[in-house]
């Protein structure tokens, strides 16, 4: 069996995690890690070449970008143009179409595939809210997160001028309402009111109600921990009343590395072009001979 040759971009929080889920795949072998500071090997790296360039790295099918969202479409732009595939968690909901869009276009000039926003939300639960609607056609659907920590906020306030450190917190409020709770250790010579105001004003909080509270230590208050419960209640056909329940209580960053190792090895079975989660068959994300899949899930 040839196995995907994969990279991994970057090597924070779910670099770390993509690492270990490749590991444990028997279809993927690490083609290498690229970072900003290769000559930092932390020892599970030692085995691979750590690089701060992919071009070093030999036989590349795929790359995982575990990049900052921001950084996504710059990322991934190159790596495409070398006519290899990536995958990202890019998590700005509203800019996905966008980015689908751009990428797309790079993807099929170069015989390349990338599948977008590729973590758990957006990700999973887009599949999981298109079979929601699926079953219930008309009707509303709630996405409530948490309680938990959002990577994606929270390294939105890390890149805020004068945050030192930070946590931010999503907290369900109900009908898909949420409250941020964000906390942060302020850089010497910096106002935590001008900063607080620079967080809120930042377009991953700007929508909802945020409360910024400067601590001693954010580290004494990390956890990884998340979840979300999506509610569907409408009309299937003509019946009224279903009502369609999703929960999940989950490690943050170790789910999101564990579907972008999914949708990577189903980047590898589709034509070249952009794509979400809710486009690819849901088969092709899963390690095993296509028969024995049917035997054993249908």
């Amino acid at each position: 069996m040839k196995k995907i040759r994969t990279a991994i971009i970057g090597y924070g929080n779910i670099g770390r995690y993509v690492l270990e889920a490749l590991e444990s795949s028997a279809d993927f072998e690490v083609a290498g890690v690229v970072r900003r500071n290769p000559e930092d090997v932390p020892t599970e790296l030692k085995p691979y070449k750590v690089t701060s360039r992919i071009t070093d790295l030999e036989k590349v099918d795929v790359a995982v970008l575990a990049t900052p969202t921001r950084q996504v479409e710059s990322f991934a732009k190159e790596i495409l143009a070398l006519g290899i595939n990536t995958v990202d968690s890019f998590d700005i909901h509203g800019g996905i179409v966008d980015l689908r869009r751009s990428l797309d276009e790079v993807a099929k000039a170069h015989n390349s595939v990338a599948v977008i926003s590729a973590g758990w939300d957006p990700g999973s639960d887009s599949m999981v809210r298109a079979m929601l609607e699926a079953m219930v056609p008309k009707g509303i659907t709630y996405t409530n997160f948490g309680p938990g920590m959002s990577m994606g906020h929270t390294v939105a306030v890390k890149a805020i001028e004068g945050v030192k450190a930070a946590l931010s917190m999503t907290i369900p409020l109900g009908t898909g309402i949420h409250r941020r709770m964000v906390y942060i250790e302020v850089k010497e010579g910096y106002d935590f009111k001008q900063v607080a105001t620079a967080i809120k004003a930042d377009d991953y909080f700007a929508h909802d109600e945020t409360h910024v509270m400067q601590v001693e230590c954010v580290d004494n208050l990390l956890d990884m921990g998340h979840g979300v419960h999506l509610t569907r209640k409408g009309v299937s056909g003509k019946t009224q009343n279903q009502l369609i329940e999703f929960n999940m209580k989950i490690n943050n960053p170790a789910l999101t590395a564990q579907i972008l190792v999914a949708v990577a090895r189903a980047s590898m079975k589709q034509m070249p072009g952009a794509y979400t989660m809710i486009e690819l068959p849901v088969i092709d994300m899963l390690y095993g001979e296509k028969e024995d899949l049917i035997r054993r899930l249908v």
